[in-house]
């Protein structure tokens, strides 16, 4: 067996009995990781987060959690039986249903709801794939319907005090000027920016190769001020030992000269928000929505945008379009022959004239 495998423990014939999962996957939920992993080409972070997802969507079914966990089952319920994989296989959409009403009671929000019934219809549909199951439990469970929350974003002043703040006089300082430029000046995410390697730049035509989601290349641009600050950090750099190590292909490194982890990202950009005296709410993501808000305020239009966030469906772009709508009033305005001609008044507001029948005859 592999050692990274656990099974669950088998569970007592005695319905008073407790159930125990370990906290492990089981054959059919590791198959699962792996085919996200190998074939899907996810990234670690979201293989991880679906396992997690299995991993309490487990033990619920054998009674860890929820529907009086740790309790003897009533009289008129059914004892539990079987391991993990049978239950998983056995599962009917009333348990999904019990689990949604669990996760309810636990106060997780409908976002965090919705993206555990993600996990388990991609881990049915595999089942399916994979002929294990005919019927998928959660053909008939709707997705909770979501809030719609406007991602924030930073206005120009405000990122032109993000982008100074660094500085460029010594080695890390031109590294997270750098790296701030880059997020910026390309809209990419902070996990494609910590995978970037010196092979993915082109300072010359001012182009970088990104590797996206499932491992999807794409080519994105940058501006003039990336390049200059990634010339300053590779001028310093030059000169640095330990830069010189086997983390070398990397572009942005860490002061031990490994690469650098999206976690010291996060800690490098609260430091420079603190010191510019703005939001410490703002997250490395923040440069994203700033990046696609300023380019459709700009002009830009709403496919090339998709296009330069690696987005796979137009309408995960469009949340964008609810940050600009002023400024597409203004173009409308500007633009539209009859957009300041003066309104016309309401039917309704206007006094009626009398209506007289025809006279017959």
């Amino acid at each position: 067996m592999n050692p990274t495998t656990a099974l669950p423990v088998p569970v007592s014939a005695s319905p008073a009995s407790k159930t125990h999962v370990e906290k492990s996957f089981s054959p059919l939920v590791r198959q699962f990781l792996d085919y996200l992993k190998l074939e899907k080409h996810f990234s670690d972070y979201t293989v991880k987060s679906y396992g997690a997802d299995l991993i309490q969507f487990g033990q619920f079914l054998c009674g860890e959690i929820g529907h009086g966990a740790g309790q003897a089952h009533a009289a008129d319920a059914p004892p539990l039986s079987g391991n993990l994989d049978q239950r998983q296989l056995g599962c009917e959409p009333l348990t999904i249903r019990e689990f949604l009403n669990y996760l309810y009671g636990q106060n997780y929000t409908k976002s965090t709801t919705a993206r555990k019934l993600a996990t388990l219809r991609s881990f049915y549909k595999f089942l399916i794939r994979r002929g294990m199951l005919s019927v998928n439990p959660l053909s008939t469970i709707r997705t909770p319907k979501q809030e719609k929350r406007l991602p924030k974003c930073l206005d120009l002043e405000q990122v032109q005090k993000l982008l100074d703040a660094p500085g460029d006089a010594d080695l890390l300082s031109a590294r997270d000027k750098a790296m701030l430029e880059v997020l910026y000046s390309s809209g990419i995410r902070v996990s494609e920016l910590v995978d970037l390697e010196m092979g993915d730049l082109d300072l010359q035509e001012g182009v970088l190769r990104v590797r996206g989601k499932g491992r999807k290349d794409r080519l994105t641009p940058i501006g003039s001020q990336a390049i200059k600050a990634l010339q300053r950090y590779f001028e310093l750099r030059s000169v640095d030992t330990k830069s010189q190590g086997t983390a070398a292909h990397r572009v942005f490194l860490n002061k031990h000269g490994q690469a650098l982890s999206t976690r010291s990202v996060r800690r490098k950009l609260d430091k420079y928000l603190q010191s510019a005296g703005l939001d410490p709410g703002i997250s490395p993501h923040t440069l994203r929505h700033s990046f696609a808000t300023h380019l459709l305020n700009n002009g830009a239009d709403l496919r090339s945008v998709q296009e330069l966030l690696g987005h796979q469906s137009l309408s995960t772009t469009q949340i964008y379009t609810h940050l600009t709508t002023q400024r597409i009033k203004e173009v409308y305005d500007a633009a539209h022959p009859r957009a300041n001609v003066d309104p016309i008044g309401h039917p309704a507001a206007v006094p009626a004239k009398p209506f007289y029948p025809a006279k017959v005859g």
